[in-house]
Formats: C-alpha cells, structure tokens, sequence
C-alpha cells in the first residue's frame, strides 16, 4: 500500500473544450479595433498566402446567403509576369512553417547597416522625448547644490524612497536600518529634498505636506498654519464650527481659512506623473440623416483581406510535393477563417448596435436623462445570439453618437419603474441627482431623503439608501460635508 505523498495516477473523463478556432473567433470578437489591426497585420506577416486589398481598387456589391449586401473588390487576374515571380518564390515558400520563419528570422539577424545608417538609427532614438519624471527633476535640482560623493548618495537614496506624488512614506528609521546609514544623516538629506521643487516633495504626511508650503510661503507662523497643524482632521471633515470654539473664530472666519488652505496642493508630484494617455476608435458611428439614424460601422483602422489568386493556381497545378501542397492547403484554410472571423464580428456588432440605436432613441434625441432601461438579454434576443455573445462584442468597443463617445457598455443599464408607466435607467436617475445637488443652496444642502422626496414627486420612487449609493458612485459628499459657512 502507498505511503502519504504525491501520486500520479491516470484517469479516463470526457469534458467539453473549446476548438482553437472558436476561441480565435471569440477572440476576435471581444478585441477593440485597433487591437484587431495590430492582430490582423501580424497574421498578414505570418501567411504568405494572406494579401491586404489596396483601398483604390474597386469595390463591387454582393449578396450574402441571408440576403445582406457586403462589399467585396475585384481580384485581379496576375500578369504571366506576376506568375513567374511567384513561382521563384514559392520554392522558399512551399517549406514547412517552422522553416519560412527562421529563414526570414535570420535574413533579418544577420543584415548589416552601414555606420552612417547606424548614426541615423541611435540618432532617431536619441530624438524620442520622454516625459520627466519626478525622481529625474529632483536628481537635477541635487546637482547643482555642490555635496561630495558620499552626502550625495545619501540624498539619492531619500530620492529614490519618494512616490509619485511625491512623499516619503518610508520612514527614515526603516532607511536607517536597511542601508546601513546613519538616522541623522538621513534626516539632513530629507530636509534638504524639502527643499526642492515642486514645493511640499519629501514630506511624509499631508500635514507636513501643507506646513512646507505654508512656511515657503512666510506663512509658518500664522494662523492658517495653527489650522492645518492642530485642525486637519476636522477641516477634512469640514466641523468649521467646533473649529471656530476652539480657535475663538467665526464660523466665516475659518471657511476663509479653508478656502485658502484647499489652494495649497495635496500632491507636489501630480505634474510629474508619466501616466501614458489611452487613445480609443469608434468601433460605430450613429449619424443623423433627416428623422433617422444611420449606423455604420468604421472598419477603416481594419486591413481588407484576400487569399492570393497565384497561390490558389499555384494549388490547382500538380507540380509540387505533398509537403508543399499541404503547407498550402493549411495556410488557405486559416485565411479563410480568418477572413470569415472578421466579417462574423463586423456583423455582429453592427446587429447590435442597430438594436441599442432603435431602443436609445430618446437619448440620441436628448441625452443622459433619457436613457431607457436595456439589459443584454433583451439584445441577444432580437439579434439571435447569446447574452454572452453580446458581453463580449460590446467589450472595450466605443459608439460615437451624436451626444458624444459612449462605451457601448454604456447603453446597457436596470431601471425604475415610473409612477407613470414607463421606465428610467439607473443612469438617468444619477443624472437626476447630479443636478439637484448641482442646484441645491450651498448653505442649505438637500440630505439624502429630501432628494427621496424631490424624485418622489417626479414620480421616480426610490429608496434613501439608494440615493446614498448613487451619490457614493458620483463622488458626491453627503450634505454635512458640502455646506458651506
């Protein structure tokens, strides 16, 4: 009998696994655009037998098996010239996968470059700007205070100990005893980097964050400094007047010392952040002409692929060994599907869009506030698909309409039932409490259930602790937070 342990033991089951080329279609489905690009261009790379159609070639108009109109272009017919090139080709061609990559893999290892194109090249890369970054502008500003090597690894080492936004969370005594420096020396350096620009760098709490910026602004001693020293907590919490006891003030008195401390920046190294902005494609665009709206989809950003007409002869011909009429069939085979995948997507998302056009009329029409309720069972049902189907291609896709960018996930929203009848999305329920508190008495903030009451009466029934998950989902204070003095 087996002792305690790892075994391996086999077992005979059945279950069910997606085929590779349904997940490649799914794939493709779910992907943005400009990520289905980046994907077609290397499959472009890949199989030789794939070409993209040139845009000016002209297009002519078929009908599908279920009676769609797509647009197709003509295939030219190759030159007897185009064959004879073709045909020197296919001898590098018609090797196994494996072999085509690495002759071209190592054509492209082993080219050489003249030094003047070499110098172009590092030159070209030398030129690329880079954002700076918050360590970069301090390091700067060290070397032009003139310490010796071994202070200046000191500052270096509380430089690189500093986030971005720029405090020093970690405190010195760790500093101290992870490097091997002594806590004074530490210390010197920190105050030193405080310093430096951006005004308040190198503090390692939002109190002392705001007490550098204060005393660079001679305000060390005052009273707006005696508030943010021994007032913080409630001035976040905006008590101005247990505030205004403690401190022998008016009520109006400490708002204006809040309002003045609110300017200081909470985060010194925000202007340094080298977050890279994203950029996104409509995958649709919904235009108005005259009473309707026209969908279509914006498949410019998407390559327009063919099998390659000399292949197919070069297929039908029987010149040619097995392997290289397999190697052919293979490569036919995974172009199609792919050319299928991608129409199946466009399709898809075009029949989707179409239905979320049909039933978000009113917001086309409008805007948020009229935002109808829309799950995606309800789509997948008028299209013929899968509710998950829908989840994936409205995943990461974008409508541009006429309100405005959307992620089409946008459009797909539960709702309330109106005392009326109709319907309301959660959406335009937000954008309803957005503008009541935008329009509310600053002095006089409507609390939570006087919103209940307010929306109540528009016939919107909605409970109060709804409405404070709505304001915590706008980042919106409660009322006691948002009066003001």
């Amino acid at each position: 009998m087996a002792g305690p342990g790892l075994h391996q033991v086999q077992r005979l089951s059945l279950q069910q696994i997606l085929a590779p080329q349904l997940q490649q279609s799914l794939h493709l489905l779910q992907v943005p655009t400009l990520e289905l690009r980046s994907l077609v261009q290397e499959e472009l790379q890949q199989n030789p037998l794939l070409e993209e159609i040139p845009k000016d070639e002209p297009r002519v108009e078929v009908e599908s098996s279920d009676g769609e109109m797509s647009e197709v272009r003509e295939d030219k017919t190759p030159t007897n010239e185009e064959r004879e090139e073709f045909k020197e080709e296919f001898e590098v061609l018609s090797k196994l996968d494996d072999e085509w990559r690495e002759y071209f893999s190592q054509t492209n290892t082993f080219r050489s470059r003249s030094p003047e194109q070499e110098e172009q090249r590092q030159h070209f890369f030398d030129s690329i700007v880079q954002q700076e970054s918050l360590q970069q502008h301090l390091l700067a500003q060290l070397g032009f205070v003139g310490l010796t090597e071994e202070p200046r690894k000191v500052v270096e080492l509380i430089i690189g100990s500093i986030n971005d936004d720029g405090y020093l969370l970690t405190p010195i005594e760790e500093l101290s005893v992870s490097s091997g420096i002594p806590l004074e020396q530490l210390r010197e350096a920190m105050e030193l980097v405080q310093t430096f620009h951006p005004v308040g760098v190198g503090a390692r709490n939002l109190k002392e964050c705001l007490l550098i910026q204060l005393d660079r602004l001679g305000k060390s001693e005052s009273i707006e400094a005696v508030l943010v020293n021994q007032h913080l907590d409630d001035l976040g919490r905006k008590r101005f007047p247990e505030i205004a006891r403690t401190m022998n003030l008016s009520v109006e008195q400490v708002q204006q010392l809040a309002n003045f401390v609110s300017t200081l920046e909470p985060k010194p190294g925000r202007m340094f952040t080298t977050e890279q902005q994203q950029y996104v494609a409509a995958d649709v665009v919904v235009q108005k002409v005259g009473d309707d709206y026209v969908v279509m989809l914006n498949d410019e950003q998407i390559p327009h692929l063919r099998i390659s007409n000399t292949y197919k002869e070069l297929m039908a011909s029987g010149e040619k060994s097995n392997d290289a009429r397999d190697y052919i069939r293979d490569k036919i085979r995974a172009g199609k599907f792919l050319i299928k995948s991608i129409h199946q997507r466009q399709q898809t998302i075009y029949n989707i869009a179409k239905v979320i056009v049909e039933r978000q009329r009113e917001f086309l029409d409008q805007g948020i506030s009229m935002l109808r309720p829309l799950t995606m069972a309800q789509v997948a049902e008028v299209v013929g698909v899968h509710e998950t189907t829908v989840s994936r291609a409205v995943a990461n896709k974008y409508m541009q309409t006429p309100q405005g960018l959307y992620e089409m996930k946008y459009f797909f929203t539960p709702g309330f039932e109106t005392a009326s009848g109709g319907a309301m999305s959660n959406t335009s329920v937000k954008e309803q409490i957005s503008k009541l508190i935008e329009r509310e008495d600053q002095n006089k903030p409507l609390s939570d259930q006087e919103i209940v009451a307010i929306l109540k009466e528009q016939g919107i029934p909605i409970a109060r602790r709804t409405v404070a998950k709505y304001r915590n989902e706008l980042n919106i204070l409660p009322s006691n937070l948002r009066k003001t003095y």
